[in-house]
């Protein structure tokens, strides 16, 4: 029966494995490999190669929590194998609630973002401050500067991405794919881009 690899002290690298691994469960989104170095005082190169080991260590198989390159960074996930007992658990609590009116929201600032409340009303046609605010909340959707007229711009997090299982945004299907309604869609976002300043 196989069991989980363990790190054993044999050497400087297992002792930087066990400090980025404890950085990884501490952290409340993915790291990337420059935030590891800085906060392990230590070379990304090496920071590199603690997280191979690490990802010997907690692969797939291997253990119930499996290491993760998400949203341009490294984080623990449960193993596949522990999605259902995970699952009854916590019923993905990000996820449940989502109303039509949140998803449709997360979906424009996904492919427009960084945008405005108001380029997401005009998109939707109705306000969209009370969706975009609990989006906020639940940390999906976050604050990305002003524009020039002083409207606040939001983007996607990396709890999103980590949420929908994308690596990076470039992973969103592309509207194509989307079937019938997506050069109803395609359009609506080229209007309103067009619109934007600079």
């Amino acid at each position: 029966m196989d069991r989980p690899l363990r790190l054993i002290t044999t050497g400087p690298l297992d002792a930087l494995a066990r400090t980025v691994e404890a950085l990884l469960v501490v952290a409340s989104q993915p790291l990337r490999i420059e935030e590891l170095a800085d906060a392990a005082q230590e070379d990304p190169g090496r920071i590199e190669q603690a997280l191979e080991l690490l990802a010997s260590a907690f692969a797939e198989g291997r253990s119930g929590i499996v290491l993760e390159h998400v949203a341009g960074g490294y984080a623990f996930r449960a193993a596949r194998s522990e999605a259902e007992a995970c699952a009854r658990l916590f019923e993905r609590p990000v996820e449940r609630g989502l109303s039509p009116a949140a998803v449709e929201t997360l979906a424009i600032v996904a492919y427009l973002g960084p945008c405005t409340r108001p380029d997401i009303a005009r998109i939707r046609g109705v306000a969209s401050d009370s969706v975009v605010a609990g989006l906020v909340e639940r940390g999906l959707i976050a604050e990305a500067g002003r524009e020039e007229a002083g409207a606040i711009r939001y983007r996607t997090t990396p709890l999103f991405e980590r949420v929908f299982g994308l690596g990076s945004l470039s992973e969103l299907p592309r509207l194509d794919d989307l079937g019938a309604d997506a050069d109803a869609i395609r359009e609506r976002l080229h209007a309103i881009a067009e619109r934007r300043p600079a």
